[in-house]
C-alpha cells in the first residue's frame, strides 16, 4: 500500500513553468512505477507521463513531449513533473499514480493521489 500526495500546482501565465511534486508514504517507493495524469473540466482523464520504478525509462503524451519532464527520486520518496512552456490547454487537475511493478512500459496504476490544480492563463 502507498499513499500519494501532490503539490506544486497553481496559476501561471502561458509560457511559464511549474514543478509538480508527488510525495509517497508507505511501502518502499523504489518498487513502484509511477505516472502523471490530468483531467480538464468536462473531459476524460488523460495520460501525461510515466516512469519505470528505477527511473531509467520514461514516456510522454505527444501533447507534452519536449515540454514536460518526469523524474523519480527514490531517496526522497518523491515523483516530479517539470512543466515548461505551459499553454492554456494544459489547464487541468494533475494526479500522480503508482503501481507495484517492474514491468515496462506500464500505463496501469492502482494508487492515486487527490490531485493538484494547474491553471494556465493566456
Amino acid at each position: 500500500q502507498v499513499q500519494l500526495a501532490e503539490s506544486g500546482g497553481g496559476l501561471v501565465q502561458a509560457g511559464g513553468s511549474l514543478r509538480l511534486s508527488c510525495t509517497a508514504s508507505g511501502r518502499a517507493f523504489r518498487t513502484y512505477a509511477m505516472g502523471w495524469f490530468r483531467q480538464a473540466p468536462g473531459k476524460e482523464r488523460e495520460f501525461v507521463a510515466a516512469i519505470s520504478w528505477g527511473g531509467s525509462n520514461t514516456d510522454y503524451a505527444d501533447s507534452v513531449k519536449d515540454r514536460f519532464t518526469v523524474s523519480k527520486v527514490n531517496a526522497e520518496n518523491t515523483l516530479y513533473l517539470q512543466m515548461n512552456n505551459l499553454k492554456p490547454p494544459d489547464t487541468a487537475i494533475y494526479y500522480c499514480a503508482a503501481r507495484y511493478t517492474a514491468q515496462w512500459p506500464n500505463y496501469e496504476f492502482d494508487y492515486w493521489g487527490q490531485g493538484t490544480q494547474v491553471t494556465v492563463s493566456s
